[in-house]
């Protein structure tokens, strides 16, 4: 024992600056994603500010009864799985086609300018990009203008029912598609150049080798990546919502997030039940994630955990 222990930290010593360098890493996840953890029990508790958390009076499963009572919360949830299903339907593919399409460029220099602009989109907050679209797309702005100088009546775009959730998967796809597409390009980068090499001696064209080279290169990377959007499902994009609903459409996009936001900083405050909906969403995103990985394991013999 006194060995094994003697050896485990002589590897420790070895490796010092390995360790030290991860240091950083592991403190921030530790104070910052596991201590605040502790604050889950307000779940079951009713909050009181002058008792603090662990003063707080224990309510058991008392919060959850009225969160499931609350009709509200059932319009939150049901529009948070529609809209996040329908994100990996029309959002997850566009990076990945993105990376196809810059990887078969044959010019180094266009890749990175165009790499560079289709990035770019993803340092802008929700708040800048939201007040675009107000000045694109609102009664008087730049679309409509447009609209009304060729005879056609203005359109509500940020108003319609039927617009509004498009709106929120177009403007997602410009913002984020070209950051996410460096994932698969870094991937495509580590196919061997030797594959192409021989379906170019066998006549293949560059369709071809796309489809029967470079997408079966980064398989393993996309699986990865939906398995992770799949245990991400309940969050269905806070920032681009908050910033872009309004009374009209609240009913079309209004998310748990939201939802919770509402709860928690408008009103009467109620700690204890936000909390509830917040474990809530922890426990499905954990339950949808293990079973996109056991499901990909079954058929692609890929997932995330062994």
């Amino acid at each position: 024992m006194n060995i094994t222990k003697k050896s485990l930290l002589g590897r420790i010593w070895f490796n010092r600056q390995v360790y030290l360098l991860l240091l950083p890493g592991v403190l921030f996840y530790f104070l910052f994603c596991y201590v605040p953890m502790a604050g889950l029990q307000l779940a079951f508790k009713q909050f009181n500010a002058r008792l603090g958390i662990w003063g707080s009076r224990w309510v058991g499963m008392l919060n959850y009864t009225y969160v499931l009572r609350d009709p509200v919360f059932w319009r939150a949830f049901r529009n948070t799985i529609i809209i996040s299903l329908e994100r990996i339907l029309f959002q997850f593919p566009v990076p990945v086609i993105l990376a196809l399409l810059i990887n078969e460029l044959n010019s180094r220099r266009y890749k990175r300018v165009l790499q560079t602009i289709y990035t770019f989109p993803n340092f802008l907050s929700w708040v800048i990009i939201s007040g675009i679209m107000f000045n694109l797309f609102e009664a008087t702005g730049l679309v409509n203008s447009i609209l009304g100088m060729f005879g056609f009546e203005s359109f509500p775009f940020l108003t319609s029912t039927k617009l509004i959730r498009p709106l929120l998967y177009i403007t997602e796809n410009w913002k984020s598609a070209g950051w996410a597409a460096i994932i698969y390009l870094a991937a495509i980068s580590g196919i061997e150049m030797e594959q192409y090499e021989s379906a170019i001696i066998d006549g293949t064209s560059r369709l071809q080798r796309m489809l029967f080279i470079t997408l079966p290169g980064i398989q393993g990377t996309i699986i990865v990546m939906f398995i992770l959007s799949m245990g991400n499902i309940m969050n269905a994009g806070f920032d681009q919502v908050f910033n872009l609903t309004n009374a009209v459409v609240q009913d079309r996009i209004d998310i748990l997030d939201v939802y919770i936001y509402r709860i928690t900083f408008q009103g009467n405050t109620d700690f204890g039940f936000s909390t509830a909906i917040s474990l809530m969403k922890a426990v499905i995103n954990f339950t949808f994630l293990l079973s996109a990985n056991q499901i990909s394991k079954l058929i692609t013999k890929t997932g995330i955990f062994s």
